[in-house]
């Protein structure tokens, strides 16, 4: 492939912004191979990622505070994606005093050369709103269309390499064997396998078939990886954090294996056997190093068994991968499960689950294979949602497919006592008309409209689903709502009808 105009991010910028503006998968698919064909092969895993709405780089150090302020555009289109992608891994690799006043003029000076429409790319990939509806299934849809190879060779080689972006490198360089070179290697993390959202387990065992139930534990999702005495620990993003995670690395270790790939959680309990709250859990697997961390232990749970002694599971049945997986681990390792006949055990498990402090149950069909990276149907989660109704307090501006509309509402509830108390922002759960009709509603409400943040009379009631509440000491409150997503606006209630903060405290109590 020789030098195209693919290779400036221009290109790359308009492509996305057609992407989405369309609703049709079809033509999704289309453009994104256009693009794919056009790009060099070097560039292709970087042209993935920002069709994806990601940059490569997980963490940049940049804030919302790098978008307030952007430089005026550029009339002309200069950039090239490796450049860009090469001034974010410097500005990812920044530390210590004065790197966020370096990494700030980095990204201005970036941001400087760019056109309008990279101006709206670039602020979408930051913060984190860029939504083209370019997922991982459209994505490989258009790597397969745009090198010709067959799909289920894409598709298991995305499995197993746990990321689209060097299979469409390898698929799109032309070697007749760069996809056989994927396989499944201990060491290498695929993607996990995730569940789809079920109303209730008869809805759960109507889409699995026969099935086993398991307790959904409220941990961090972990991948453990084991060669000989050699151990690594991945999270769900691939990640690894073998050094914070000892007691994993532990337990492992102890297994009558030559080598294995488990699948699990780790959480935080408490001495009776009930988990901590979740941010226990993510404080302890958050420190880069174990004993720098407060005293709390994380004890590692298994559901599952993708490779054992060189032998690839992931296409055996879930019945045969855990029938594995218990000859070589002990109970206290296990997640609670049990393989059910009726819609009335399934709900005795789910109720014993919450009970005993955990999220709910996972629905899994007996005869599934492991769906590396995909949310299939062979997985279906179950737990009750909390919802409430609380006041919108302000609102901030949008970036991306969201720019010149109000997005990330700041949430309060009603305090008996007088005035409301914040817990918290959303975007989620935002559609294109909910937007245009919040920040029409919003503005005619406006008490300050800032550059970035507009202050609203505290009028407009909105329901809103999430998982839990935590401990917060950014807010008043002291407690903050966890995986908040907006499902409905209710004008049918007025704020001094909505939930109040003891409403909120009291469902942070019953979770322990």
């Amino acid at each position: 492939m020789g030098q195209t105009a693919c290779v400036l991010l221009d290109v790359l910028a308009r492509t996305s912004a057609e992407v989405a503006g369309t609703s049709a998968r079809s033509a999704k698919i289309r453009l994104i191979a256009d693009c794919l064909r056009a790009a060099e092969a070097a560039d292709v895993p970087i042209v993935v990622a920002y069709l994806a709405g990601e940059l490569r780089q997980r963490r940049t150090g940049l804030g919302p505070a790098a978008l307030r302020s952007l430089p005026p555009p550029a009339a002309e289109p200069t950039l090239t994606v490796a450049e860009v992608d090469a001034a974010f891994a410097a500005m990812a690799g920044l530390a210590g005093a004065g790197s966020a006043t370096r990494r700030a003029e980095l990204f201005r000076d970036v941001v400087g050369r760019a056109t309008a429409v990279e101006q709206r790319l670039l602020s979408g990939l930051v913060a984190g709103e860029l939504r083209q509806g370019a997922l991982d299934g459209v994505m490989v849809e258009a790597v397969v269309a745009a090198s010709g190879r067959p799909a289920t060779e894409v598709r298991r080689a995305v499995m197993v390499a746990g990321a689209v972006g060097p299979v469409a490198e390898a698929a799109l360089a032309g070697a007749p064997d760069a996809l056989a070179a994927f396989g499944l290697q201990v060491g290498r993390p695929v993607r996990p396998m995730l569940a789809q959202s079920g109303t209730g387990v008869e809805d759960a065992l109507a889409r699995t078939g026969p099935a086993a139930v398991e307790w959904k534990l409220d941990g961090i999702r972990i991948q453990v990886h084991r060669a000989g005495d050699g151990v690594a620990v991945f999270t769900r993003s691939l990640d690894e954090i073998t050094g914070r995670v000892p007691e994993v690395v532990a337990a492992v270790r102890e297994l009558p294996v030559r080598s294995v790939i488990l699948d699990g959680e780790a959480i935080a309990l408490r001495p009776d056997g009930r988990p901590l709250p979740f941010q226990a859990t993510a404080a302890r697997s958050a420190r880069q190093r174990a004993e720098r961390a407060a005293p709390v232990p994380l004890t590692p749970f298994f559901f599952d068994c993708l490779s054992l002694d060189g032998v690839d599971l992931t296409g055996a049945p879930a019945s045969a991968r855990r029938a594995e997986l218990e000859r070589i681990a002990h109970p206290g390792l296990l997640v609670p499960r049990a393989e059910v006949t009726s819609t009335e055990q399934a709900a005795d498990f789910l109720a014993a689950a919450i009970a005993a402090g955990h999220e709910g149950v996972v629905v899994k069909a007996l005869a599934a294979g492991y769906d590396a990276g995909r949310r299939g149907a062979g997985w279906v989660k179950v737990k009750p949602r909390h919802t409430l109704d609380l006041v919108v307090l302000a609102a901030e501006w949008g970036h991306g497919r969201r720019r010149g509309r109000l997005s990330n509402l700041h949430l309060g509830a009603r305090d008996p006592a007088g005035g409301f108390v914040m817990l918290g922002k959303t975007f989620k759960g935002l559609t294109d008309a909910l937007l245009e009709w919040q920040t029409e509603q919003l503005l005619a409400r406006a008490v300050d409209r800032g550059d970035w943040v507009v202050t609203v009379r505290p009028e407009l009631v909105v329901e809103i689903a999430f998982d839990g509440v935590q401990t917060s000491p950014r807010y008043p409150g002291g407690v903050a709502l966890r995986f908040a997503r907006v499902l409905r606006y209710r004008e049918d209630k007025s704020a001094q009808e909505a939930d109040t903060i003891d409403a909120v405290r009291a469902i942070h109590a019953r979770q322990g």
